[in-house]
């Protein structure tokens, strides 16, 4: 969906990004993860032609981005940023009607498709008529995800778009941007400098530094076969909880016993081990499985680390 070859861009002659390439594909989740100043938000921005790129080539669904006007193209492209972005003189309403109103939908399209937001966004009718500073940070946030969804474009660029919202909101954000099934038909770039947040919602990490990608990869390849002592060291801090958190039960299926009554949980193969292991933590009548479950990691671990 999205292509980037061989992109540059300096400011005042030091090289921001440095000659990086790319593909986003149709439908993935790809985050730009690395510490401030590595060129993540500058390559983000040059995709939608906030910043114009001084060399290289963009192109989206095989189309060079500089073949189209740069008004025309945003308008394509769903946009978050962080702390939302919203105008601060404009009602929630108002807000998300920007893109509708610059595409000249009818007052009733705008109306219908508004409120299908607000239902899968869990936001009440009544937060219509309110201003950006009478919204708490998570309210704010899935404005601004509203306001980028709206037009239900195949893009979505999402810039450090939870980094304002404290560890709990941020969760709860999280497990709605993963169960929201508008948002499995797109393709999304999201940066990050969050370890946890990008192995989270990821499906592919573009760890950066200094404006080189140092690695690209699935989050349990990012873990398990690093390139260099950089990407060891980057995720080292935090490496057993992602090492829990990339795991999946089906994973552990060779590892533990399915004929004990413990295992005979309603829990999708797909969830991972630190989930399940946080959902029987605090069930004594599950203390059997949790032990085995734990077991069975450690020796899936064994294996992946040879």
């Amino acid at each position: 969906m999205i292509t980037v070859e061989s992109v540059s861009k300096s400011f005042n002659g030091k090289p921001a990004v440095d000659g990086i390439s790319f593909q986003a594909y149709d439908r993935e989740t790809l985050v730009l993860l690395g510490t401030s100043g590595c060129g993540k938000t500058t390559t983000l921005k040059m995709i939608n032609r906030l910043i114009e790129a001084d060399s290289g080539l963009i192109t989206i669904n095989g189309i060079d981005i500089r073949d189209r006007k740069a008004e025309e193209l945003r308008r394509g492209i769903g946009f978050v940023m962080q702390h939302s972005g919203l105008f601060p003189h404009y009602t929630v309403q108002q807000n998300i009607a920007v893109v509708p109103e610059l595409l000249k939908w009818e007052k009733g399209r705008i109306k219908q498709r508004t409120g299908e937001l607000l239902d899968k966004l869990h936001l009440p009718e009544e937060i219509l008529l309110r201003y950006p500073h009478e919204l708490s940070g998570g309210q704010k946030q899935r404005v601004g995800i509203a306001r980028a969804l709206i037009a239900n474009t195949p893009v979505l660029l999402m810039d450090e778009p939870f980094g304002a919202l404290d560890n709990i909101t941020k969760s709860d954000i999280h497990s709605e941007f993963k169960s929201l099934k508008e948002l499995k038909n797109k393709t999304i770039i999201l940066v990050t400098h969050d370890v946890q947040e990008a192995f989270e919602l990821g499906h592919r990490i573009c760890l950066m530094n200094k404006g080189k990608i140092i690695q690209m990869g699935s989050p349990k390849e990012m873990l398990y076969q690093p390139k260099n002592d950089f990407v060891t060291e980057f995720f080292n801090e935090n490496k057993l909880l992602l090492e829990y958190k990339v795991a999946k039960l089906k994973d552990l299926n060779p590892f533990i016993n399915l004929d004990d009554a413990n295992y005979k949980l309603n829990l999708p193969e797909d969830t991972n081990v630190w989930e399940a292991l946080q959902k029987t933590g605090s069930n004594h009548t599950h203390t059997g499985y949790y032990e085995n479950l734990v077991k069975a990691f450690s020796e899936y671990r064994k294996i992946q680390v040879l």
